[in-house]
């Protein structure tokens, strides 16, 4: 009589136990996310203080908030800290020097290989003229604009020259050398890189000059001058456009 008395209380405390179980289980799974709660209206006053005992004090707030929720229903809990300011600054600043680096990057493939030296009207060619070999070509236009190097290279000169009044000289990547003269004025100076479209000096009228212009030479081999309409145009560069 007395074992089945025991008996009997103990299956009537199971559902108790069981359910102080299940809270403490629930408590101990949350992983910093989000903590779905289902609240039941079964579970003692008695059976939530066992429970609360066990845990830590983070499954402290989450049985808690079960013995408040509304019977029947799901109660999510955002637990996720928020993003310290500081780093979230240091993202973007990150994604932006990607960004610009990318763009540079893009606007160094566009740029192109070669240029013509400057916008004007071609007022003379390469060949013999008044008894002499005239080694260049002549573009004229208003005083002050831009004479720009027609391919990356080096300045080897940049400065007074005699008959050109100013002069620019560069380097090239293959060795050639192409000649700026008669210039109002310089804009770089001796051992710097330029590259093709970057100005150079502006157009004038110093040294022999009959009007503002920029003479044009092109040297191979050192001194040898060639024909710079020929030597643009084998690098894509057509002279009779340039206004």
């Amino acid at each position: 009589m007395l074992r089945t008395t025991l008996n009997k209380h103990a299956q009537k405390r199971a559902p108790k136990g069981r359910m102080a179980l299940a809270v403490v289980t629930i408590g101990a799974s949350v992983v910093g996310g989000q903590a779905v709660l289902l609240s039941d209206t079964t579970a003692s006053a008695n059976d939530i203080t066992f429970a609360a005992s066990s845990a830590t004090s983070d499954n402290i707030d989450l049985v808690a908030a079960e013995a408040s929720a509304p019977a029947g229903t799901v109660q999510v809990l955002n637990v996720n800290r928020a993003l310290d300011p500081s780093a979230f600054a240091q993202q973007l600043a990150t994604a932006q020097r990607f960004s610009d680096e990318r763009a540079a990057r893009e606007a160094e493939l566009r740029r192109p290989l070669f240029h013509l030296p400057a916008i004007g009207v071609l007022s003379s060619t390469f060949g013999q003229r008044w008894g002499t070999l005239h080694g260049g070509i002549d573009i004229a236009g208003p005083i002050g604009t831009p004479i720009v190097a027609v391919a990356g290279g080096e300045v080897i000169d940049s400065g007074p020259a005699a008959g050109f009044g100013l002069w620019v000289r560069v380097r090239h990547d293959d060795g050639t050398v192409t000649v700026y003269g008669h210039n109002d004025t310089n804009t770089v100076s001796v051992g710097q890189r330029v590259e093709a479209g970057q100005q150079i000096a502006t157009m004038g009228n110093r040294g022999f000059s009959t009007g503002p212009h920029v003479h044009f030479e092109v040297w191979i081999n050192g001194d040898q001058k060639i024909d710079p309409i020929g030597w643009l145009s084998s690098k894509g560069v057509n002279v009779f456009g340039s206004s």
